[in-house]
């Protein structure tokens, strides 16, 4: 569209307006209840964009509890608008008609035909003979040569070569689709920053302080270490257009590893720790035959009265200015579980699934049967704990 907007446009602009304003909610919120951008909703909000379909629309005005007349007339605004943004479609002119096939030119009679030269039979039994004798000739000569002698390519036609095994059939791989979204995982993630279990196969004092949340990824690998009782993830998603919404579809677990849980030495991160937030998440239990990763809602406990913090729910549009985090927290009793995440998205005419993992290795989380440990910061080591 251009600068100067069409009075029809402009009016279904100011009905959008008028229903985001009476919603109260911000525009990310609105925008993302209706998959899609921020800038989009904007732009239906200015007049800069007409939607494509007014089901968008629809779903706005149920979000802000518009009635029959209003959506109708929503519907009315939109139709208008439309039929401004699509232009005419051009008459095409008829195609011009075909030019006569020409006539066909009559075959010679047969009494015109000269007639063919007769051949002599005499000459056509030299050239029998004559080639005949060139041919044995040349037997005779591939015969002293001998097998070891190599020759030069023929020029000569010949019959084709044979193979005594099959053709081979060559399958030429289907490139995977590059998403239209980046993401990072960080799997060392702490509850709360501070709590947090790991399996070490090392007798306590062999074992160096806990360290800070921030330093847990180097303290886990020099000491290979595993998850204890659950892994906790932090998963960010953001899209590549600043305008195009990447939807994300569902989000699927995948273990590929069961065995019974490591008999190792659990460590502490902590001795008891607690906030005020809990964060919402998708929780996964591990030793469901067939584990889900099912949204809960988190609570919020630092004001005088606590309020609930509603789960997330997929599908769910992220764009490159609206990016989304998501946590993840994997648990299990009596599984030493190797698995991984399954993301299903689809935007840009495109679907696709990526896989979430550690690296290009399955997380690892295991229950706990060994000993359980925690550091004492007066005696400065590691004493049991109940």
């Amino acid at each position: 569209m251009g600068q100067t907007k069409d009075p029809a446009v402009e009016e279904l602009a100011r009905q959008v307006r008028a229903l985001k304003e009476r919603s109260g909610r911000s525009y990310g919120s609105l925008a993302r209840r209706l998959n899609v951008s921020t800038s989009t909703l904007f732009r239906y909000c200015s007049g800069e964009t007409v939607p494509e379909r007014f089901t968008v629309l629809d779903q706005l005005a149920r979000l802000c509890d518009a009635t029959e007349e209003e959506r109708r007339t929503l519907r009315r605004a939109w139709t208008r608008a439309d039929g401004v943004r699509r232009p005419p479609v051009p008459v095409r002119a008829a195609a011009p008609a075909p030019a006569p096939a020409p006539a066909p030119v009559p075959a010679p009679h047969p009494a015109t035909a000269p007639a063919a030269p007769t051949a002599d039979p005499t000459r056509r039994r030299t050239r029998r003979l004559t080639g005949a004798v060139a041919a044995v000739t040349a037997a005779l000569a591939l015969l002293a040569l001998g097998p070891s002698t190599t020759l030069g390519p023929s020029t000569a036609p010949g019959p084709a070569p044979t193979s005594t095994s099959a053709p081979k059939s060559v399958t030429t791989p289907t490139p995977t689709p590059t998403p239209p979204f980046t993401w990072t995982v960080a799997s060392h993630v702490w509850q709360e920053g501070c709590g947090h279990t790991y399996l070490v196969d090392r007798a306590p004092d062999r074992v160096p302080p806990p360290p800070a949340a921030q330093d847990a990824v180097p303290w886990a690998s020099a000491q290979e270490a595993v998850h204890g009782r659950d892994t906790l993830l932090r998963v960010s998603v953001q899209g590549r257009s600043p305008t195009e919404a990447v939807v994300l579809q569902a989000l699927h677990v995948r273990v590929v590893g069961r065995a019974e849980a490591l008999d190792r030495p659990a460590y502490r991160m902590d001795n008891g720790c607690g906030g005020a937030v809990s964060p919402r998440l998708f929780d996964v239990n591990l030793d469901m035959p067939r584990p889900v990763a099912r949204s809960v809602a988190g609570y919020d406990a630092s004001g005088s009265t606590g309020r609930p913090i509603p789960a997330v729910s997929l599908p769910y549009a992220v764009t490159a200015s609206a990016p989304e985090e998501f946590l993840v927290k994997a648990r299990t009793a009596g599984c030493d579980c190797r698995w991984y995440l399954e993301l299903e998205w689809s935007g840009g005419g495109r679907t696709g699934t990526v896989r979430i993992d550690d690296g290009g290795r399955p997380f690892r989380t295991s229950g706990l049967r060994g000993p359980v440990y925690a550091y004492d910061t007066l005696t400065r080591g590691w004493i049991p704990s109940s």
